[in-house]
Order: structure tokens, then sequence, then C-alpha cells
């Protein structure tokens, strides 16, 4: 009897054991780049690029727009080697312009099929034929051009700059015809300047030079060239160096070695669910891995902000965004990327030491935007178990408080975030600071507690930066609990609550106001929350609030995100990750109401299975219930035991360990008695409230 019972279970194993098992795809196969890639909807490119660095190989389409490519245009004019992704200010990076030709010189050409992934841009055009293929591995790129027999030649534009950022060039041709040089322009915005440093291998052919462009004429005969070029933020004796040591690589080596860096990145996290759905998360994540850019090299020199250079035990990163993505973006990268955070956390205090401008200065070692509260990333690093050097910078980050701007509404409220987070940061001033940022009241009683004036809904009244009153009266995370009581209690909160999201006076297109859903959590329907972030992710919005600083006399209706060219709402930048790292952090349940305290507030994730990170310190989530009418959480286990409560301490996560969240299609007070509320009045913040 036992003997047919194990022939039976060894047929069936055959059995199943003959179906193919369906393998996991590979997680940047899942990505699709050309999302946000049309129009203005989200000033993204396809360029080849790989993780965390500079170079980025993307094709110039005609007409220009600011961008430098979009994705309907069928004309393309050449190709650009750097570009801050999703950052608006008309455009930023465009660097060292190269157009391939046939014929006697350059001209338009038209595209006739392109496909790109990560660390890959391939396109083909009409006519004379020319195939280009792009791949970019850290600091080194190739070009490949396959072309007819007949005249042909490469220019190199070297004075080239999206929105004429363009600052100056020097190069030399060496005498093995490397081109070597470096190039200078204006950071995004045309606020500071950075520095390019390049090394170039150049094919065989006749050589043509002027002040601002090198022009190649191939030999007639040839047909496959190559082109490869080297980056360094440190000196033109790297880039060579660099270029150098990938003598040996071609196309399909360096796309190859990218392909697998970038999976590596992606598949720290795994998510598991609608494959649809599943793409566009791999998408979006992907394009919170492209910046900070690496600035060291492997002997730890780098450029500082003051032009001169340092060394480093870790790797230093620059090309910062910190006013658009510390609130989504970083917080992500903290928790997927721990030891990686810890450098890009010494390079922000490195900004302390070396020179920190509000948003660039005159020796960027990299294109950069903005570092407004730089603190409070510092602090929050801190507090999450990072190892900050406070005491070494100390001196610059009280310094820098004297530029705080509290003369405007939003300047204010923002400045007194900064000042709850020098708080902490400098012990020996922590009752000043403290006073300075409960001051906050003042001015919200002034201009953000009545609703009746005329101009709340206009965009940028009372000079604030692309907001509105309604807008930027939400922002006081530091100080939940007192905002609450000026408002005039939970259900008064509730109420006010209500009329801003379902009057559709929330901006999405912009940053200000990205976390005012958390402050449903402070609020007598704490529930909202968790059904109002899943409709921001995944339902049809209704937008009437533009970054043409405009409130449209008809609204912008349709998804948020979606995986396609015309992503996001129409004006809206993704602004170097921060508003895919929003829905990142929603599609794992997280959100991180304030930035500062290692504290994340839960919703129903998006995915039924997600595992964050690797090994021993792997943090699983699972859903019971899974669907997307059940948005309300019903039950949290954290490792088995329910814990009463709808918010996680950083720590809790960073150790690794199972999370089970019970949804279900109608609200739960679950949890609601004890939330984690931010108080000023108290040296922590407090629960319960």
């Amino acid at each position: 009897m036992f003997q047919n019972l194990n022939l039976l279970v060894l047929s069936i194993a055959l059995f199943i054991g003959s179906f193919p098992v369906k393998a996991q795809q590979p997680f940047a196969d899942q990505v699709n780049v050309f999302l946000g890639t049309s129009g203005d909807h989200g000033q993204l490119s396809p360029g080849a690029s790989s993780p965390f660095h500079q170079m980025d190989i993307a094709p110039q389409t005609w007409p220009h727009l600011h961008a430098g490519y979009e994705h309907d245009a069928k004309r393309i004019v050449g190709f650009t080697h750097n570009r801050f992704e999703g950052v608006g200010c008309m455009g930023s990076g465009g660097l060292l312009f190269v157009q391939p030709y046939s014929g006697d010189s350059v001209h338009i050409w038209n595209k006739a099929k392109e496909q790109a992934g990560p660390g890959f841009y391939e396109v083909s055009m009409e006519g004379n034929g020319l195939n280009a293929r792009f791949a970019v591995h850290e600091n080194i790129g190739i070009h490949q051009y396959t072309f007819k027999k007949g005249k042909k030649g490469i220019k190199l534009v070297l004075n080239h700059a999206f929105n004429g950022a363009f600052v100056s060039n020097q190069y030399n041709i060496l005498h093995d015809g490397t081109l070597s040089g470096q190039i200078k322009a204006k950071t995004t915005c045309h606020v500071g300047t950075y520095t390019i440093y390049y090394a170039i291998a150049l094919p065989k052919g006749a050589l043509k030079q002027g002040e601002y462009f090198i022009d190649l004429t191939l030999p007639v005969d040839s047909e496959d060239v190559e082109l490869k070029v080297a980056f360094s933020a440190v000196d033109e004796a790297s880039a060579l160096q660099t270029l150098r040591k990938n003598a040996a690589e071609n196309y399909q080596s360096v796309k190859k070695r990218s392909q697998q860096n970038w999976e590596e990145l992606l598949s720290q996290i795994v998510v598991k669910g609608d494959a649809d759905r599943q793409k566009l998360f791999y998408s979006l994540f992907y394009r919170t891995l492209q910046s900070p850019y690496q600035i060291s090299e492997n002997n730890g020199a780098f450029r500082g902000t003051d032009g001169n250079v340092h060394r480093a035990k870790g790797k230093r990163y620059h090309g910062w965004a910190i006013w658009d993505n510390y609130k989504t973006q970083l917080p992500l990268l903290a928790l997927a990327f721990p030891d990686r955070y810890q450098d890009i956390s010494n390079s922000i205090a490195d900004l302390y030491r070396y020179g920190k401008y509000d948003f660039a200065g005159p020796h960027e070692p990299a294109n950069s935007v903005r570092t407004e509260h730089a603190a409070i990333v510092l602090l929050d690093a801190k507090n999450k178990g990072f190892d900050i050097d406070v005491r070494g910078i100390t001196d610059s980050l009280v310094k820098d408080t004297t530029r705080f701007d509290f003369s405007k509404p939003d300047k204010y409220l923002e400045a007194a975030y900064d000042m709850w987070a020098m708080a902490q940061l400098v012990p020996r001033d922590k009752k000043r600071f403290l006073e300075r940022s409960k001051t906050y009241t003042s001015i919200w009683n002034k201009e953000f507690r009545d609703l009746s004036k005329r101009d709340i809904d206009r965009m940028s009244a009372r000079n604030m930066y692309q907001g509105t009153i309604r807008q930027y009266r939400w922002n006081v995370p530091y100080d939940l609990a007192g905002l609450t009581k000026l408002i005039g209690g939970k259900a008064a909160l509730s109420k006010q609550l209500d009329d801003f999201f379902d009057n559709h006076y929330f901006n999405r297109a912009n940053e200000p106001d990205i976390q005012s859903p958390t402050l449903y959590y402070a609020s007598d329907k704490p529930w909202r929350y968790q059904s109002l972030v899943q409709e921001l992710a995944l339902d049809t919005v209704v937008q009437y609030y533009f970054n043409d600083n405009s409130r449209g006399i008809d609204p912008f209706i349709d998804r948020i995100y979606k995986n396609e060219p015309k992503a996001f709402v129409r004006t809206m930048d993704d602004d170097a990750g921060a508003m895919s790292g929003w829905f990142v952090m929603t599609a794992l349940g997280l959100q991180q109401p304030l930035v500062g305290e290692p504290i994340y507030y839960l919703n129903v994730p998006l995915f039924p299975s997600i595992t964050l990170g690797k090994g021993r310190s792997a943090f699983t989530i699972n859903v019971i219930n899974f669907g997307d009418k059940n948005r309300y959480i019903h039950r949290v286990r954290l490792n088995g035991k329910d814990i009463n409560r709808l918010w996680l301490r950083h720590e809790e996560i960073a150790k690794g360990g199972q999370l089970e969240i019970e949804a279900g299609e109608e609200p739960s007070s679950y949890g609601a008695d004890s939330m984690w509320i931010s108080d000023l009045t108290s040296t922590s913040s407090k629960q319960g409230r």
C-alpha cells in the first residue's frame, strides 16, 4: 500500500514538473523608460543612464523643447550627454552635443524606430539608414553608429546646453587622438555653475577643429563606428583613466554591465501582484534611482562646493533637489539602500563644510537644483540611526539659519520647520530654535486661518512659491497637535480637510501640499487617509492647479500615474524622483508624515506581497483580503503580534521582519486610539491624541 502511495506521489510530481515554471521577469525589463517623456508630463527622457551617475546619453528631438526630448516627435538632430531628469526651469543639462551625419554636413534625421531600457537607448533612422545605439555604465558611455557606405561624419558641438546654460569649454587633442577637456555650464535655473571633465576616444577620420566644435569626416567605406566617452567630476586625468580602463569595452558589454547594475538595485524591492501595476511600479522606482550623482573616484577623491579636491572614505554624491524630494525620494532611499544612504547623508553634511547654497554656487561638482531643508534631512538620517557628524558642522548649520526667509507666509512656515530640526541638531541652542519654531502660530493666524479672502485660491498669492493659501496652510508637519488646536479640534480638522480634498483644492502638480493627506490621521476620521492615498495613486483625479502658476478654468481629469509618455498631471514635473517616490512609498503602504522623526504612517499597500531588502534584514509585507475595493486597515500584525496601531518605527522595518495588514471594504476604527501625532509642546511626539 505504501509503495503504491509513493508511486502515486512520484507520478503527480513528475506530471506537475512537466509544465514549465514561469520565471520571474527581470526587474529591468519591467521598466518603461518612455513614461513621462511627452509634452509637459514629467520632463523625463528615455536616455541611457546608470544609477546615481550623471552621464545620460539621450536624443534631442526637433523642434526643440526645453526638456530636450519629445516622444511624439519624428525628427532627431543629435544626442547629448547629461540632463537632470524631471526638473523644471526650462530644461537642464544637454552638454556635449554629438551629431552623426551622412553626406557633407549635419542634418535632421527622421526617426523610424526606437527602443530603450535601463542603461541603453537605440534608434534607427529613415532615408540613409543610420542606426545608433548608446549604453552607459557609471562614468563610461558608448556610441555605436552603423552607417551606409559613402560620405559621412560626426560633429561634436562643445558649447551646447539647454536653455542657454553654456559657460565655457576647454579641450585638447592628445597624441593618440583622444579628446580631453572640461565644460562648465549653469546649474538648473541658471543659479550656479558646475563642471564636467571628459575624455572621448574618437574614431579614425579627418579632423576639423574649431573653438567650440570637432568635425570628424569618416572614411567612406566605414560602416560600424564607435565613440567612447568618460566623465569625471574631479579632473581630466580621472576621466582619461576611466576611458583607458574601459578601452576593451563595447556597446554590448557596457549595456550588459549597466543592466546588471540596474537589476541589482531594482530588485531591492520585490512587489508581486497585477502585472501592469508591477510595470508601473518599477518604471517609477527606476526614476527615483537616477540622482543624486556619485562624484567621487575610486580613490575617494571628490570636489567640494569650494572647488577644491578632498578625499573621503566612502562615496560622495551631488546633484540635489532637496526642497522637491526630501519628503518622498530621500526617505525611500534610506529604506531601500541604507549603505548608500549613509554616503548620501555624509555628502549632504559636506555641503556645510565646503559651502552650502540654497540653490547653487560657483563651484558645483555636478548639476544641481536646490538644498533647502538639508538640516531636516540630516536630522532624519540621525534619528534613523545613520552616523552624522553634527558636531563637525554645527557652526555652519547655525550660520545657515541666518539666511532663513521669514518674509513670506510660505517661507515662514518652512523656516519654522527648519528651526524645529535645528533645536534637535544643536542642543546648546535648543530653547532658542524651538521658541522660534513655535512662532509659526502668529503667521498662521494672520495669513492662513481666514478662508474667506478672495486670494486664497490664487497661485503664488502674497508672494508665495507655486502654491495657494489653502495648500500651504497644512505645512506644519512638526506640530500637528498644535495645528489641530489652532483649527478647532479633530472634528474641525476633518471638516476642513474634507473641504480641501472634496472640492479639489489639493495640488498634485507640485510638492507644497504633497504630505497633506497624512493630516487625516490627526482628525476624527483617520480612515479617510487610507482611502485617499489609494485614490490619488490609482483613480481618476480632478486637478485645477498647474505649474505655470495658474488655477485653470477647466480642470485636468485623469489618473496621475499612468505608464505612458503622457504620464502625470499636465505641467507636473517628476522633480528628481519626488513624484515617483510618492507613488512607490504609497505602494509599499508607508508614508513619512514628518521628515525628521523616524515614523511611517500605514496604508493598505498596492500589492498583496512586498519584500523590502534582502537577506536577514528583509522586511516582508503581506495583505490579507487584498483587493482594490479593500482600502481600509482592519488589523496590523508585526512579526505575528497585533500592534493596534497604524504606524511603524524606522528601526522596526530596518531590522527586518514580517508585517501583515488585514484589509476590508468598510472603514475601521482600528488603531485610532493609539495614533502617533507630532507635538511641539513635548520633547518627543505623542501618541493617543
